[in-house]
């Protein structure tokens, strides 16, 4: 790291005039570097454009952000002093508000507010810090949110000597990709477990990552389903009792094989495991098209997160007829004269799109609402919804999700039983069909929805409100999941929404994820210990190697995809600090040390806290690398924003 910091410095150098000595004003530097938690900053100015104020006085130079806001800045040694004045800007007048302000240098905390309130006068910063690198500047949230936080470093600067100051990017930390590349001999991954419901119909792709040609084979498959020996997908129709099947699978090629047994649980559930896909809302939003969605099912094949267990291609909003639109790609009839929903001129040939989806060994997912209208204003299922659910069936769809939106304007008190009957009508009319359908409730977690998500016949609902690319979203999301884990199990999962690494957008324009690498780790391993839905809301026609590394270490999926369905819970807090652990049917525990603070920490997992004793295997699953056997604890330094994922196993368990 310090030959990085001294190449950028370097090229300082080379760039920019060396002065004796001087001043220089945060808001002379480059803060489109630095974050904020709402809009963006802006110079000599309040987050929402005013002068900026604090307790009654006037500055007239100076950066107004929003938390959470972090802004980096390489120093290289040069500078003697940091100052400032810090506080809530006076724009924020009828609503309580709280953040606090800190500096770090090299690592280590130099300067805190404490916590500052909207209407108290400016908090002084004075800083001596000779020799330092790298200066961090942080605005949080004080515990109560960021509704708000509009936070000003009012008379911010630096006095220097020879180069001065510059604004590097945030994200700059070195994307490491932990996870090893798979054998190139067959390795069966993915889903242990699956379920069927009675004589309906029945596919199953056994994912296996290695070199191909591989030739399958699937010992004691029931009647009525077969294998294609050369793509390993499994099909037909279940059979029509409840039982349990078995079955060994076996993978073959020129380097050797591997075998693996999965369970086919005929019976009255479905969705067994977390569903594992991808969904075009966070890259396409409204932009969405068949064209994308083949261009995704495409790459979910060729990139080989196939092999990996990644199963389902839903379209999310907008291939729905939208009543009124301008745009005559979403213009047309609605319904047909029998009241069958149609899609839009995007969407020419849904049977078609979706049996090519299905011809790759995927499945196809679909998007509507229990009211009149999508939440983009599409046609939704409201006094259609058998009409629907046949239709569905009938495109050959294997998934949907269920967007409450317009529905409210119907339920206008919004009790829980409004919030429980639309759910109620669909999945009576997914009853009706003889098809699968994962039904997936999206409404926000209004009315406590892990409580009764199942009642209404939820294979999973969301907990939360829409997730966005950045550390205070994907934290504030993930990490309130604690105690909601008395609601989830096979068949029956909390989904604190999709995920959002590589490159997202919401529309037609892309960006790559603002997660840092370190927060991408910390996303997908909560979610894996959640046994949260993964549906990747990336394109994935752009995926990077550092992003499928993200997706493919099986290690890591399998704690997601454990067939006892356990969902982790916190198990200890020290400030920044958190493990959680999810018990898993092997015996293990898989257990996540979670740094949640702006500088490193070593966080530790005591035995008492699992409920476990004497030594303990400990295993990395990021690296897949044994750390060694440890009595009474396991401690671990972890990154701003770091996670370390170990699975624990008692020393006598092989």
């Amino acid at each position: 790291m310090k030959k990085l910091w001294a190449a950028v410095c370097y090229l300082c150098v080379c760039v920019v005039l060396s002065v004796n000595a001087g001043t220089v004003w945060l808001s002379d530097l480059d803060i489109s570097k630095m974050t904020s938690g709402w809009s963006k900053p802006l110079a000599n100015r309040s987050v929402d454009g005013n002068h900026l104020s604090i307790g009654g006085r006037k500055f007239e130079k100076g950066v107004g952000t929003h938390a959470d806001s972090r802004m980096c800045i390489l120093l290289a040694g040069n500078t003697a002093k940091f100052s400032a004045h810090v506080g809530i800007d006076d724009e924020v007048r009828t609503t309580k508000s709280s953040v606090i302000f800190a500096v770090f240098g090299d690592g280590k905390e130099l300067w805190n507010s404490g916590i500052c309130q909207n209407g108290k006068p400016a908090k002084e910063v004075k800083i001596d810090i000779p020799g330092i690198d790298v200066l961090v500047m942080v605005v949080s949230s004080a515990g109560d949110g960021i509704s708000y936080d509009h936070a000003d470093w009012a008379d911010a600067k630096f006095e220097f000597s020879g180069v001065p100051p510059v604004a590097i990017d945030v994200s700059s930390e070195e994307k490491i990709i932990l996870t090893p590349p798979p054998p190139l001999s067959p390795r069966i991954n993915g889903a242990r477990i699956v379920g069927v419901r009675p004589g309906h119909p029945f596919t199953f792709q056994i994912p296996a990552t290695g070199v191909r040609p591989m030739r399958f084979s699937a010992e004691g498959l029931p009647e009525g389903l077969n294998l294609n020996h050369e793509t390993g997908l499994i099909s037909g129709k279940a059979p029509s009792g409840k039982k349990n099947c078995n079955i060994m699978l076996k993978a073959k090629n020129a380097l050797g094989e591997d075998e693996r047994e999965l369970r086919i649980a005929v019976g009255d559930k479905i969705a067994l495991t977390p569903p594992m896909g991808w969904n075009s809302w966070n890259c396409f939003a409204s932009d969405v098209s068949a064209e994308k969605v083949r261009e995704a099912a495409d790459a979910m094949r060729e990139s080989g997160l196939i092999n990996h267990g990644w199963t389902y291609i839903n379209i999310d909003d907008y291939w729905e007829i939208k009543p009124g639109s301008k745009d005559p790609t979403l213009q047309g009839i609605p319904r047909d004269e029998n009241g069958n929903i149609n899609s839009n001129p995007r969407f020419p040939d849904m049977t078609g799109l979706v049996t090519y989806i299905h011809s790759l060994g995927l499945k196809a997912g679909i998007y509507s609402s229990p009211g009149p209208r999508t939440c983009g204003g599409c046609v939704g299922s409201y006094g259609h919804e058998l009409r629907d659910a046949r239709r569905f069936a009938e495109w050959g769809i294997d998934y949907l999700k269920y967007d409450w939106c317009s529905y409210g304007k119907i339920a206008k008190n919004q009790s829980l039983y409004e919030l429980m009957k639309p759910y109620f009508v669909m999945r009576d009319a997914l009853r009706e069909i003889d098809r699968d359908i994962v039904y997936s409730l999206c409404q926000y977690g209004r009315g406590n929805v892990s409580a009764w998500g199942a009642t209404v016949g939820g294979n999973c609902w969301r907990t939360t409100g829409d997730i966005t690319d950045n550390w205070r979203s994907m934290s504030s999301i993930g990490f309130a999941q604690n105690g909601l884990h008395h609601f989830a199990g096979p068949g029956n999962w909390n989904d604190p929404d999709m995920l959002v690494v590589g490159k997202v957008g919401w529309g037609p324009q892309l960006r790559t994820t603002r997660l840092t690498a370190n927060e991408q780790y910390t996303h997908i391993s909560l979610w894996c210990l959640l046994a949260s839905p993964l549906l990747i809301g990336c394109d994935m026609t752009e995926l990077d190697d550092f992003t499928l590394g993200l997706l493919t270490n099986d290690e890591v999926l399998e704690v997601n995809q454990d067939p006892l369905g356990k969902q982790a819970h916190r198990v200890s807090l020290d400030g920044a600090r958190e493990v959680w652990a999810k018990k898993m049917e092997d015996g293990s525990m898989t257990v996540g040390l979670f740094n949640r603070g702006e500088l490193k920490h070593k966080v530790v997992v005591n035995w008492r806290d699992l409920g476990i004793e004497k030594t303990q295997k400990v295993r990395d699953l990021w690296r897949q690398k044994n750390l060694g056997v440890f009595k009474d604890s396991f401690s671990a330094p972890v990154d701003r924003h770091g996670v370390v994922l170990v699975k624990i196993t008692p020393n006598d368990i092989t």
